[in-house]
């Protein structure tokens, strides 16, 4: 009787907060008394974002999901929403096509069209291999992928795991030393079209991915993660980290060390974590698709709420829920050690919303990509 009770109470609970939610959500989110839409402001940010220079892609191009530079320093590169990936050639100052995933480009000329992602391809994570110039690539339909340095069609490398085809491929890192490839499986259930059910669900099946160049062997190095998503070694290779995305935090995965084989949180984030890079210091920049409001929090962390939430409203309509209020940019250095160093935004979202990746070279400049943009931003550090 007592756990019918407490059955009954808990739905009622629930009723109610989604009740609450729909009504606030037809009212105005951006009133004052919205609160739960809004995220929190960080301390010691820098409203600075909205000073960078903005890069047009290529007529007909969007989403620039991840940036990477070749062993003579060109690009940089970037995949695209219609499967392609663009080289930057910095003194004529136009973008040209450098590869493409997918053979199949006949109705591949709309610059997003989630609906052909899986037979156009979806480039999202780039990394160069620096000994051989290959450029490993990780499409979100296709899998881990490779092309040479003259690029052309790439070739796939892992598109299938435990005899079930890869879901959601969506980051990478490469250990040129022990020569394997570190890479992320989002979810074994939803595909990056369906990346806002993903992350309202409370789906828990992203995984960890490692791949040996010389073997070819595939094994999971972390299991049951949620949203696995951005990438990046230490700089003495002594850890890897890994982004879990509806959990707003980054897990760092120990392979070397007292600690080798184990894993432990290594920074709670005020947002959602998209792709993780590391500077020449080895610092780490992670980009925030958004930050997190009360509301996206109770969504995320409650999976009957958010698959209620799913059935009743849109993609666009939950996308907004989720990430609330004015969307922009945000970008986040982390030392060594996992802690805050800088918050960069752009508050009023002038320039740059949405930002998957946040990519430093040497000379201070930050090469900042969306994936729901059409242009790239570049941010000249002080």
């Amino acid at each position: 009787m007592m756990i019918m009770k407490a059955s009954k109470f808990l739905m009622l609970n629930a009723i109610v907060t989604v009740a609450l939610v729909s009504v606030t959500f037809a009212s105005d989110p951006d009133s004052d008394s919205a609160n739960v839409f809004r995220p929190v402001s960080i301390a010691g940010s820098q409203d600075v974002l909205s000073k960078a220079e903005m890069i047009q892609l290529k007529l007909g191009a969007f989403g620039a999901e991840s940036i990477a530079f070749d062993p003579n320093g060109e690009g940089p590169y970037t995949g695209v929403a219609d499967g392609r990936i663009l080289k930057w050639l910095l003194h004529a100052q136009v973008w040209v096509d450098f590869a493409v995933t997918s053979s199949q480009r006949k109705n591949c000329s709309q610059a997003s069209a989630p609906e052909m992602e899986h037979i156009c391809g979806r480039p999202l994570g780039l990394r160069f291999d620096h000994n051989t110039g290959d450029l490993y690539i990780a499409d979100a339909y296709l899998g881990l992928q490779v092309v040479g340095p003259t690029g052309g069609l790439s070739s796939p490398l892992v598109q299938d795991f435990e005899g079930q085809p890869l879901s959601f491929t969506n980051d990478l890192d490469i250990d040129d030393h022990d020569n394997v490839i570190y890479f992320t499986d989002t979810s074994t259930i939803y595909q990056r079209r369906q990346f806002v059910a993903a992350t309202a669900s409370g789906d828990k099946t992203g995984r960890l991915m490692k791949y040996d160049k010389s073997t070819k062997q595939v094994t999971a190095v972390l299991r049951g993660l949620s949203f696995a998503n951005g990438v990046a070694l230490s700089k003495d290779r002594s850890f890897v980290l890994v982004a879990e995305t509806s959990a707003c935090r980054i897990l760092r995965y120990w392979l070397k060390g007292p600690n080798v084989g184990t894993h432990d949180t290594f920074a709670e984030l005020p947002g959602f974590p998209d792709n993780v890079r590391m500077n020449s210091k080895g610092e780490f920049w992670v980009a925030l698709h958004a930050k997190a409001s009360p509301l996206s929090r109770l969504i995320t962390s409650n999976s009957w709420l958010g698959k209620t939430l799913l059935r009743k409203f849109n993609f666009q309509q939950m996308h907004n829920l989720l990430v609330g209020g004015q969307p922009h940019a945000t970008a986040i250095k982390l030392s060594e050690e996992g802690v805050i160093l800088e918050v960069l935004e752009d508050v009023e979202g002038k320039k740059l919303r949405f930002i998957s990746e946040v990519h430093e070279e040497d000379n201070g400049k930050l090469w900042i990509g969306s994936v729901m943009m059409s242009s790239l931003g570049v941010y000249q550090l002080s």
